[in-house]
């Protein structure tokens, strides 16, 4: 079974259509667009992930169920000196018992856009569970470096949630980041346990946020799925 998951994994990358935008100096940048089979293995890669993790990543996608949430490694630190918009900023120690998910995005990005009512319905839904949002916005383009205009972004699109400018990258750099939109799955300890890039496999993702919260909260059972009209979960 993990001979023909991994021959599935080569195929598939093959196919996906993650291009390369922008390189400067030793970032390549890249913006995360998805095939109907590339973004579905995308979603269980991390780049500190272990290839066993990837494998339960592919294995829960393709069954329908949970991916193995293997812990990546301790999530580097949000509070670095970028601008914090909608709340103070939140270090290491602040977020230590939520689930908190990491949501790498520039405003300009179609892809990017399209997860934002998934984004916002989950914060609406499991907020009061401990489920914290922070939209980290690094920026692709000069424009999108001006404050003024990420605050106007951040109205027109009513995001509520905490949401911290990454201009120079720090941010980006210390997840070895290579995409947006990017979606880093972060357990009550301060553990990445899963990680998303690209648009779609929604449900799959709320199952992740459904399984990291009944960790945190042993006997409270998760469940349903949150559907936006007009998009395929």
């Amino acid at each position: 079974m993990a001979a023909l998951l991994l021959t599935m994994l080569g195929g598939a990358l093959a196919v996906s259509c993650l291009t390369i935008l922008l390189v400067t100096g030793d970032r390549r940048l890249r913006r995360g667009r998805r095939s109907a089979l590339g973004g579905a293995v995308l979603g269980g890669l991390a780049g500190v992930g272990a290839m066993g993790a990837v494998v339960g990543a592919i294995a829960g996608s393709l069954l329908g169920s949970a991916p193995a949430l293997a812990s990546q490694g301790e999530v580097p630190s949000l509070d670095v000196g970028g601008t914090w918009i909608n709340s103070a900023p939140l270090s290491r120690q602040d977020l230590r018992g939520k689930v908190v998910l990491v949501d790498f995005w520039t405003y300009s990005c179609i892809n990017c856009l399209h997860t934002l009512p998934y984004l916002k319905a989950w914060q609406d839904k499991y907020g009061k569970d401990g489920l914290v949002i922070v939209g980290v916005h690094a920026p692709e383009f000069d424009f999108e470096k001006d404050l003024g205009n990420v605050r106007r972004a951040i109205a027109r699109f009513d995001i509520t949630y905490p949401v911290v400018t990454d201009n120079d990258y720090r941010i980006w750099n210390s997840f070895s980041n290579r995409y947006w939109p990017a979606h880093y799955f972060v357990d009550a300890q301060g553990r990445i346990r899963h990680s998303h890039f690209g648009e779609g496999d929604y449900d799959q993702s709320e199952k992740v946020i459904q399984q990291l919260l009944a960790e945190a909260h042993p006997g409270k059972a998760y469940g349903g799925f949150v559907v936006q009209p007009g998009r395929r979960p």
